[in-house]
């Protein structure tokens, strides 16, 4: 299983790789959405770890196209967005887990576990 980090701000991506890593996860980062499916190979039982508000295509739209695929995978919202930001984003999206920035640990080893 991989967990596939789309984040646009390199320090958080870099301390989600390394914390993924010493869980005993395979991390892969990308810095767009568009990068992202475009290079990813994603499966089922795959995680994906998506950034909210990406430069380009939003996290939204990628969310969207993840979620059309017959075999979508498991996705976990970030963002470090305001809660009546988060509001617009999450009514168009489907029921997901949201993780908030600045992220912790435990809740992040509890979200993808």
């Amino acid at each position: 299983m991989i967990v596939h980090i789309v984040e646009d701000d390199r320090a958080v991506a870099d301390a989600l790789y390394i914390v993924l890593g010493e869980l005993g996860y395979l991390p892969a980062v990308y810095s767009d959405g568009e990068t992202f499916l475009a290079e990813a190979t994603v499966s089922a039982t795959d995680i994906v770890l998506l950034d909210l508000g990406l430069p380009g295509m939003s996290g939204v739209d990628v969310a969207h196209q993840l979620n059309s695929r017959a075999s979508a995978p498991r996705i976990i919202a970030i963002s470090g967005k305001t809660r009546a930001g988060l509001n617009r984003h999450l009514r168009d999206l489907p029921d997901m887990p949201l993780l908030r920035k600045p992220l912790s640990m435990e809740a992040l080893a509890e979200a993808v576990a």
